[in-house]
């Protein structure tokens, strides 16, 4: 028998004054989106904001559906939308933000592994890392180098 060790390097920003500028703009197109999620079951808002190489910033927040699971999340709705409009653009960053209507969240809400999958096809597919900031409502933002230290296992095409 063998074991591995897997370690995740995770940078922890305070606030979202901490980030750089144009991570704080990402940020905030992700606030604004997450804002216009329609999430009438689960009364959790998250907005997504992708920032490619050609300078354009995709948003997307999430849509849910009485006929469950047929809703999709902010971050696929905002990759499939950067990946439908601009086919050959680099995706370089992804902001994620997400809130409860119930109660006030502060811990960072990481993609689900769906959505992880999702970005992990892009971050192959461009051979290229995708950044990737994400927090709660308020509080602190994480920040990962690429999609393979939140899942450091990926299927990748080359398995089919």
């Amino acid at each position: 028998m063998k074991e591995i060790t897997i370690a995740s390097k995770i940078t922890v920003f305070e606030t979202i004054q901490e980030l750089p500028l144009v991570e704080q703009n990402l940020m905030s197109k992700a606030i604004e989106a997450r804002e216009k999620a329609y999430a009438p079951y689960s009364k959790f808002r998250v907005g997504a904001a992708i920032l490619l190489d050609n300078g354009e910033i995709v948003i997307g927040s999430n849509q849910e559906n009485a006929a469950y699971p047929s809703g999709l999340c902010a971050e696929r709705v905002a990759i499939f939308q950067a990946g439908s409009l601009y086919p050959e653009a680099i995706i370089q960053k992804v902001a994620i933000t997400a809130a409860s209507d119930n109660n006030k969240t502060t811990t960072p809400v990481p993609p689900c592994g769906a959505c992880r999958q999702s970005i992990a096809e892009y971050e192959v597919r461009q051979e290229t890392p995708i950044e990737i900031y994400y927090m709660g409502e308020t509080g602190p933002i994480h920040y990962s180098t690429s999609l393979k230290n939140l899942l450091p296992f990926m299927f990748e095409k080359n398995l089919l």
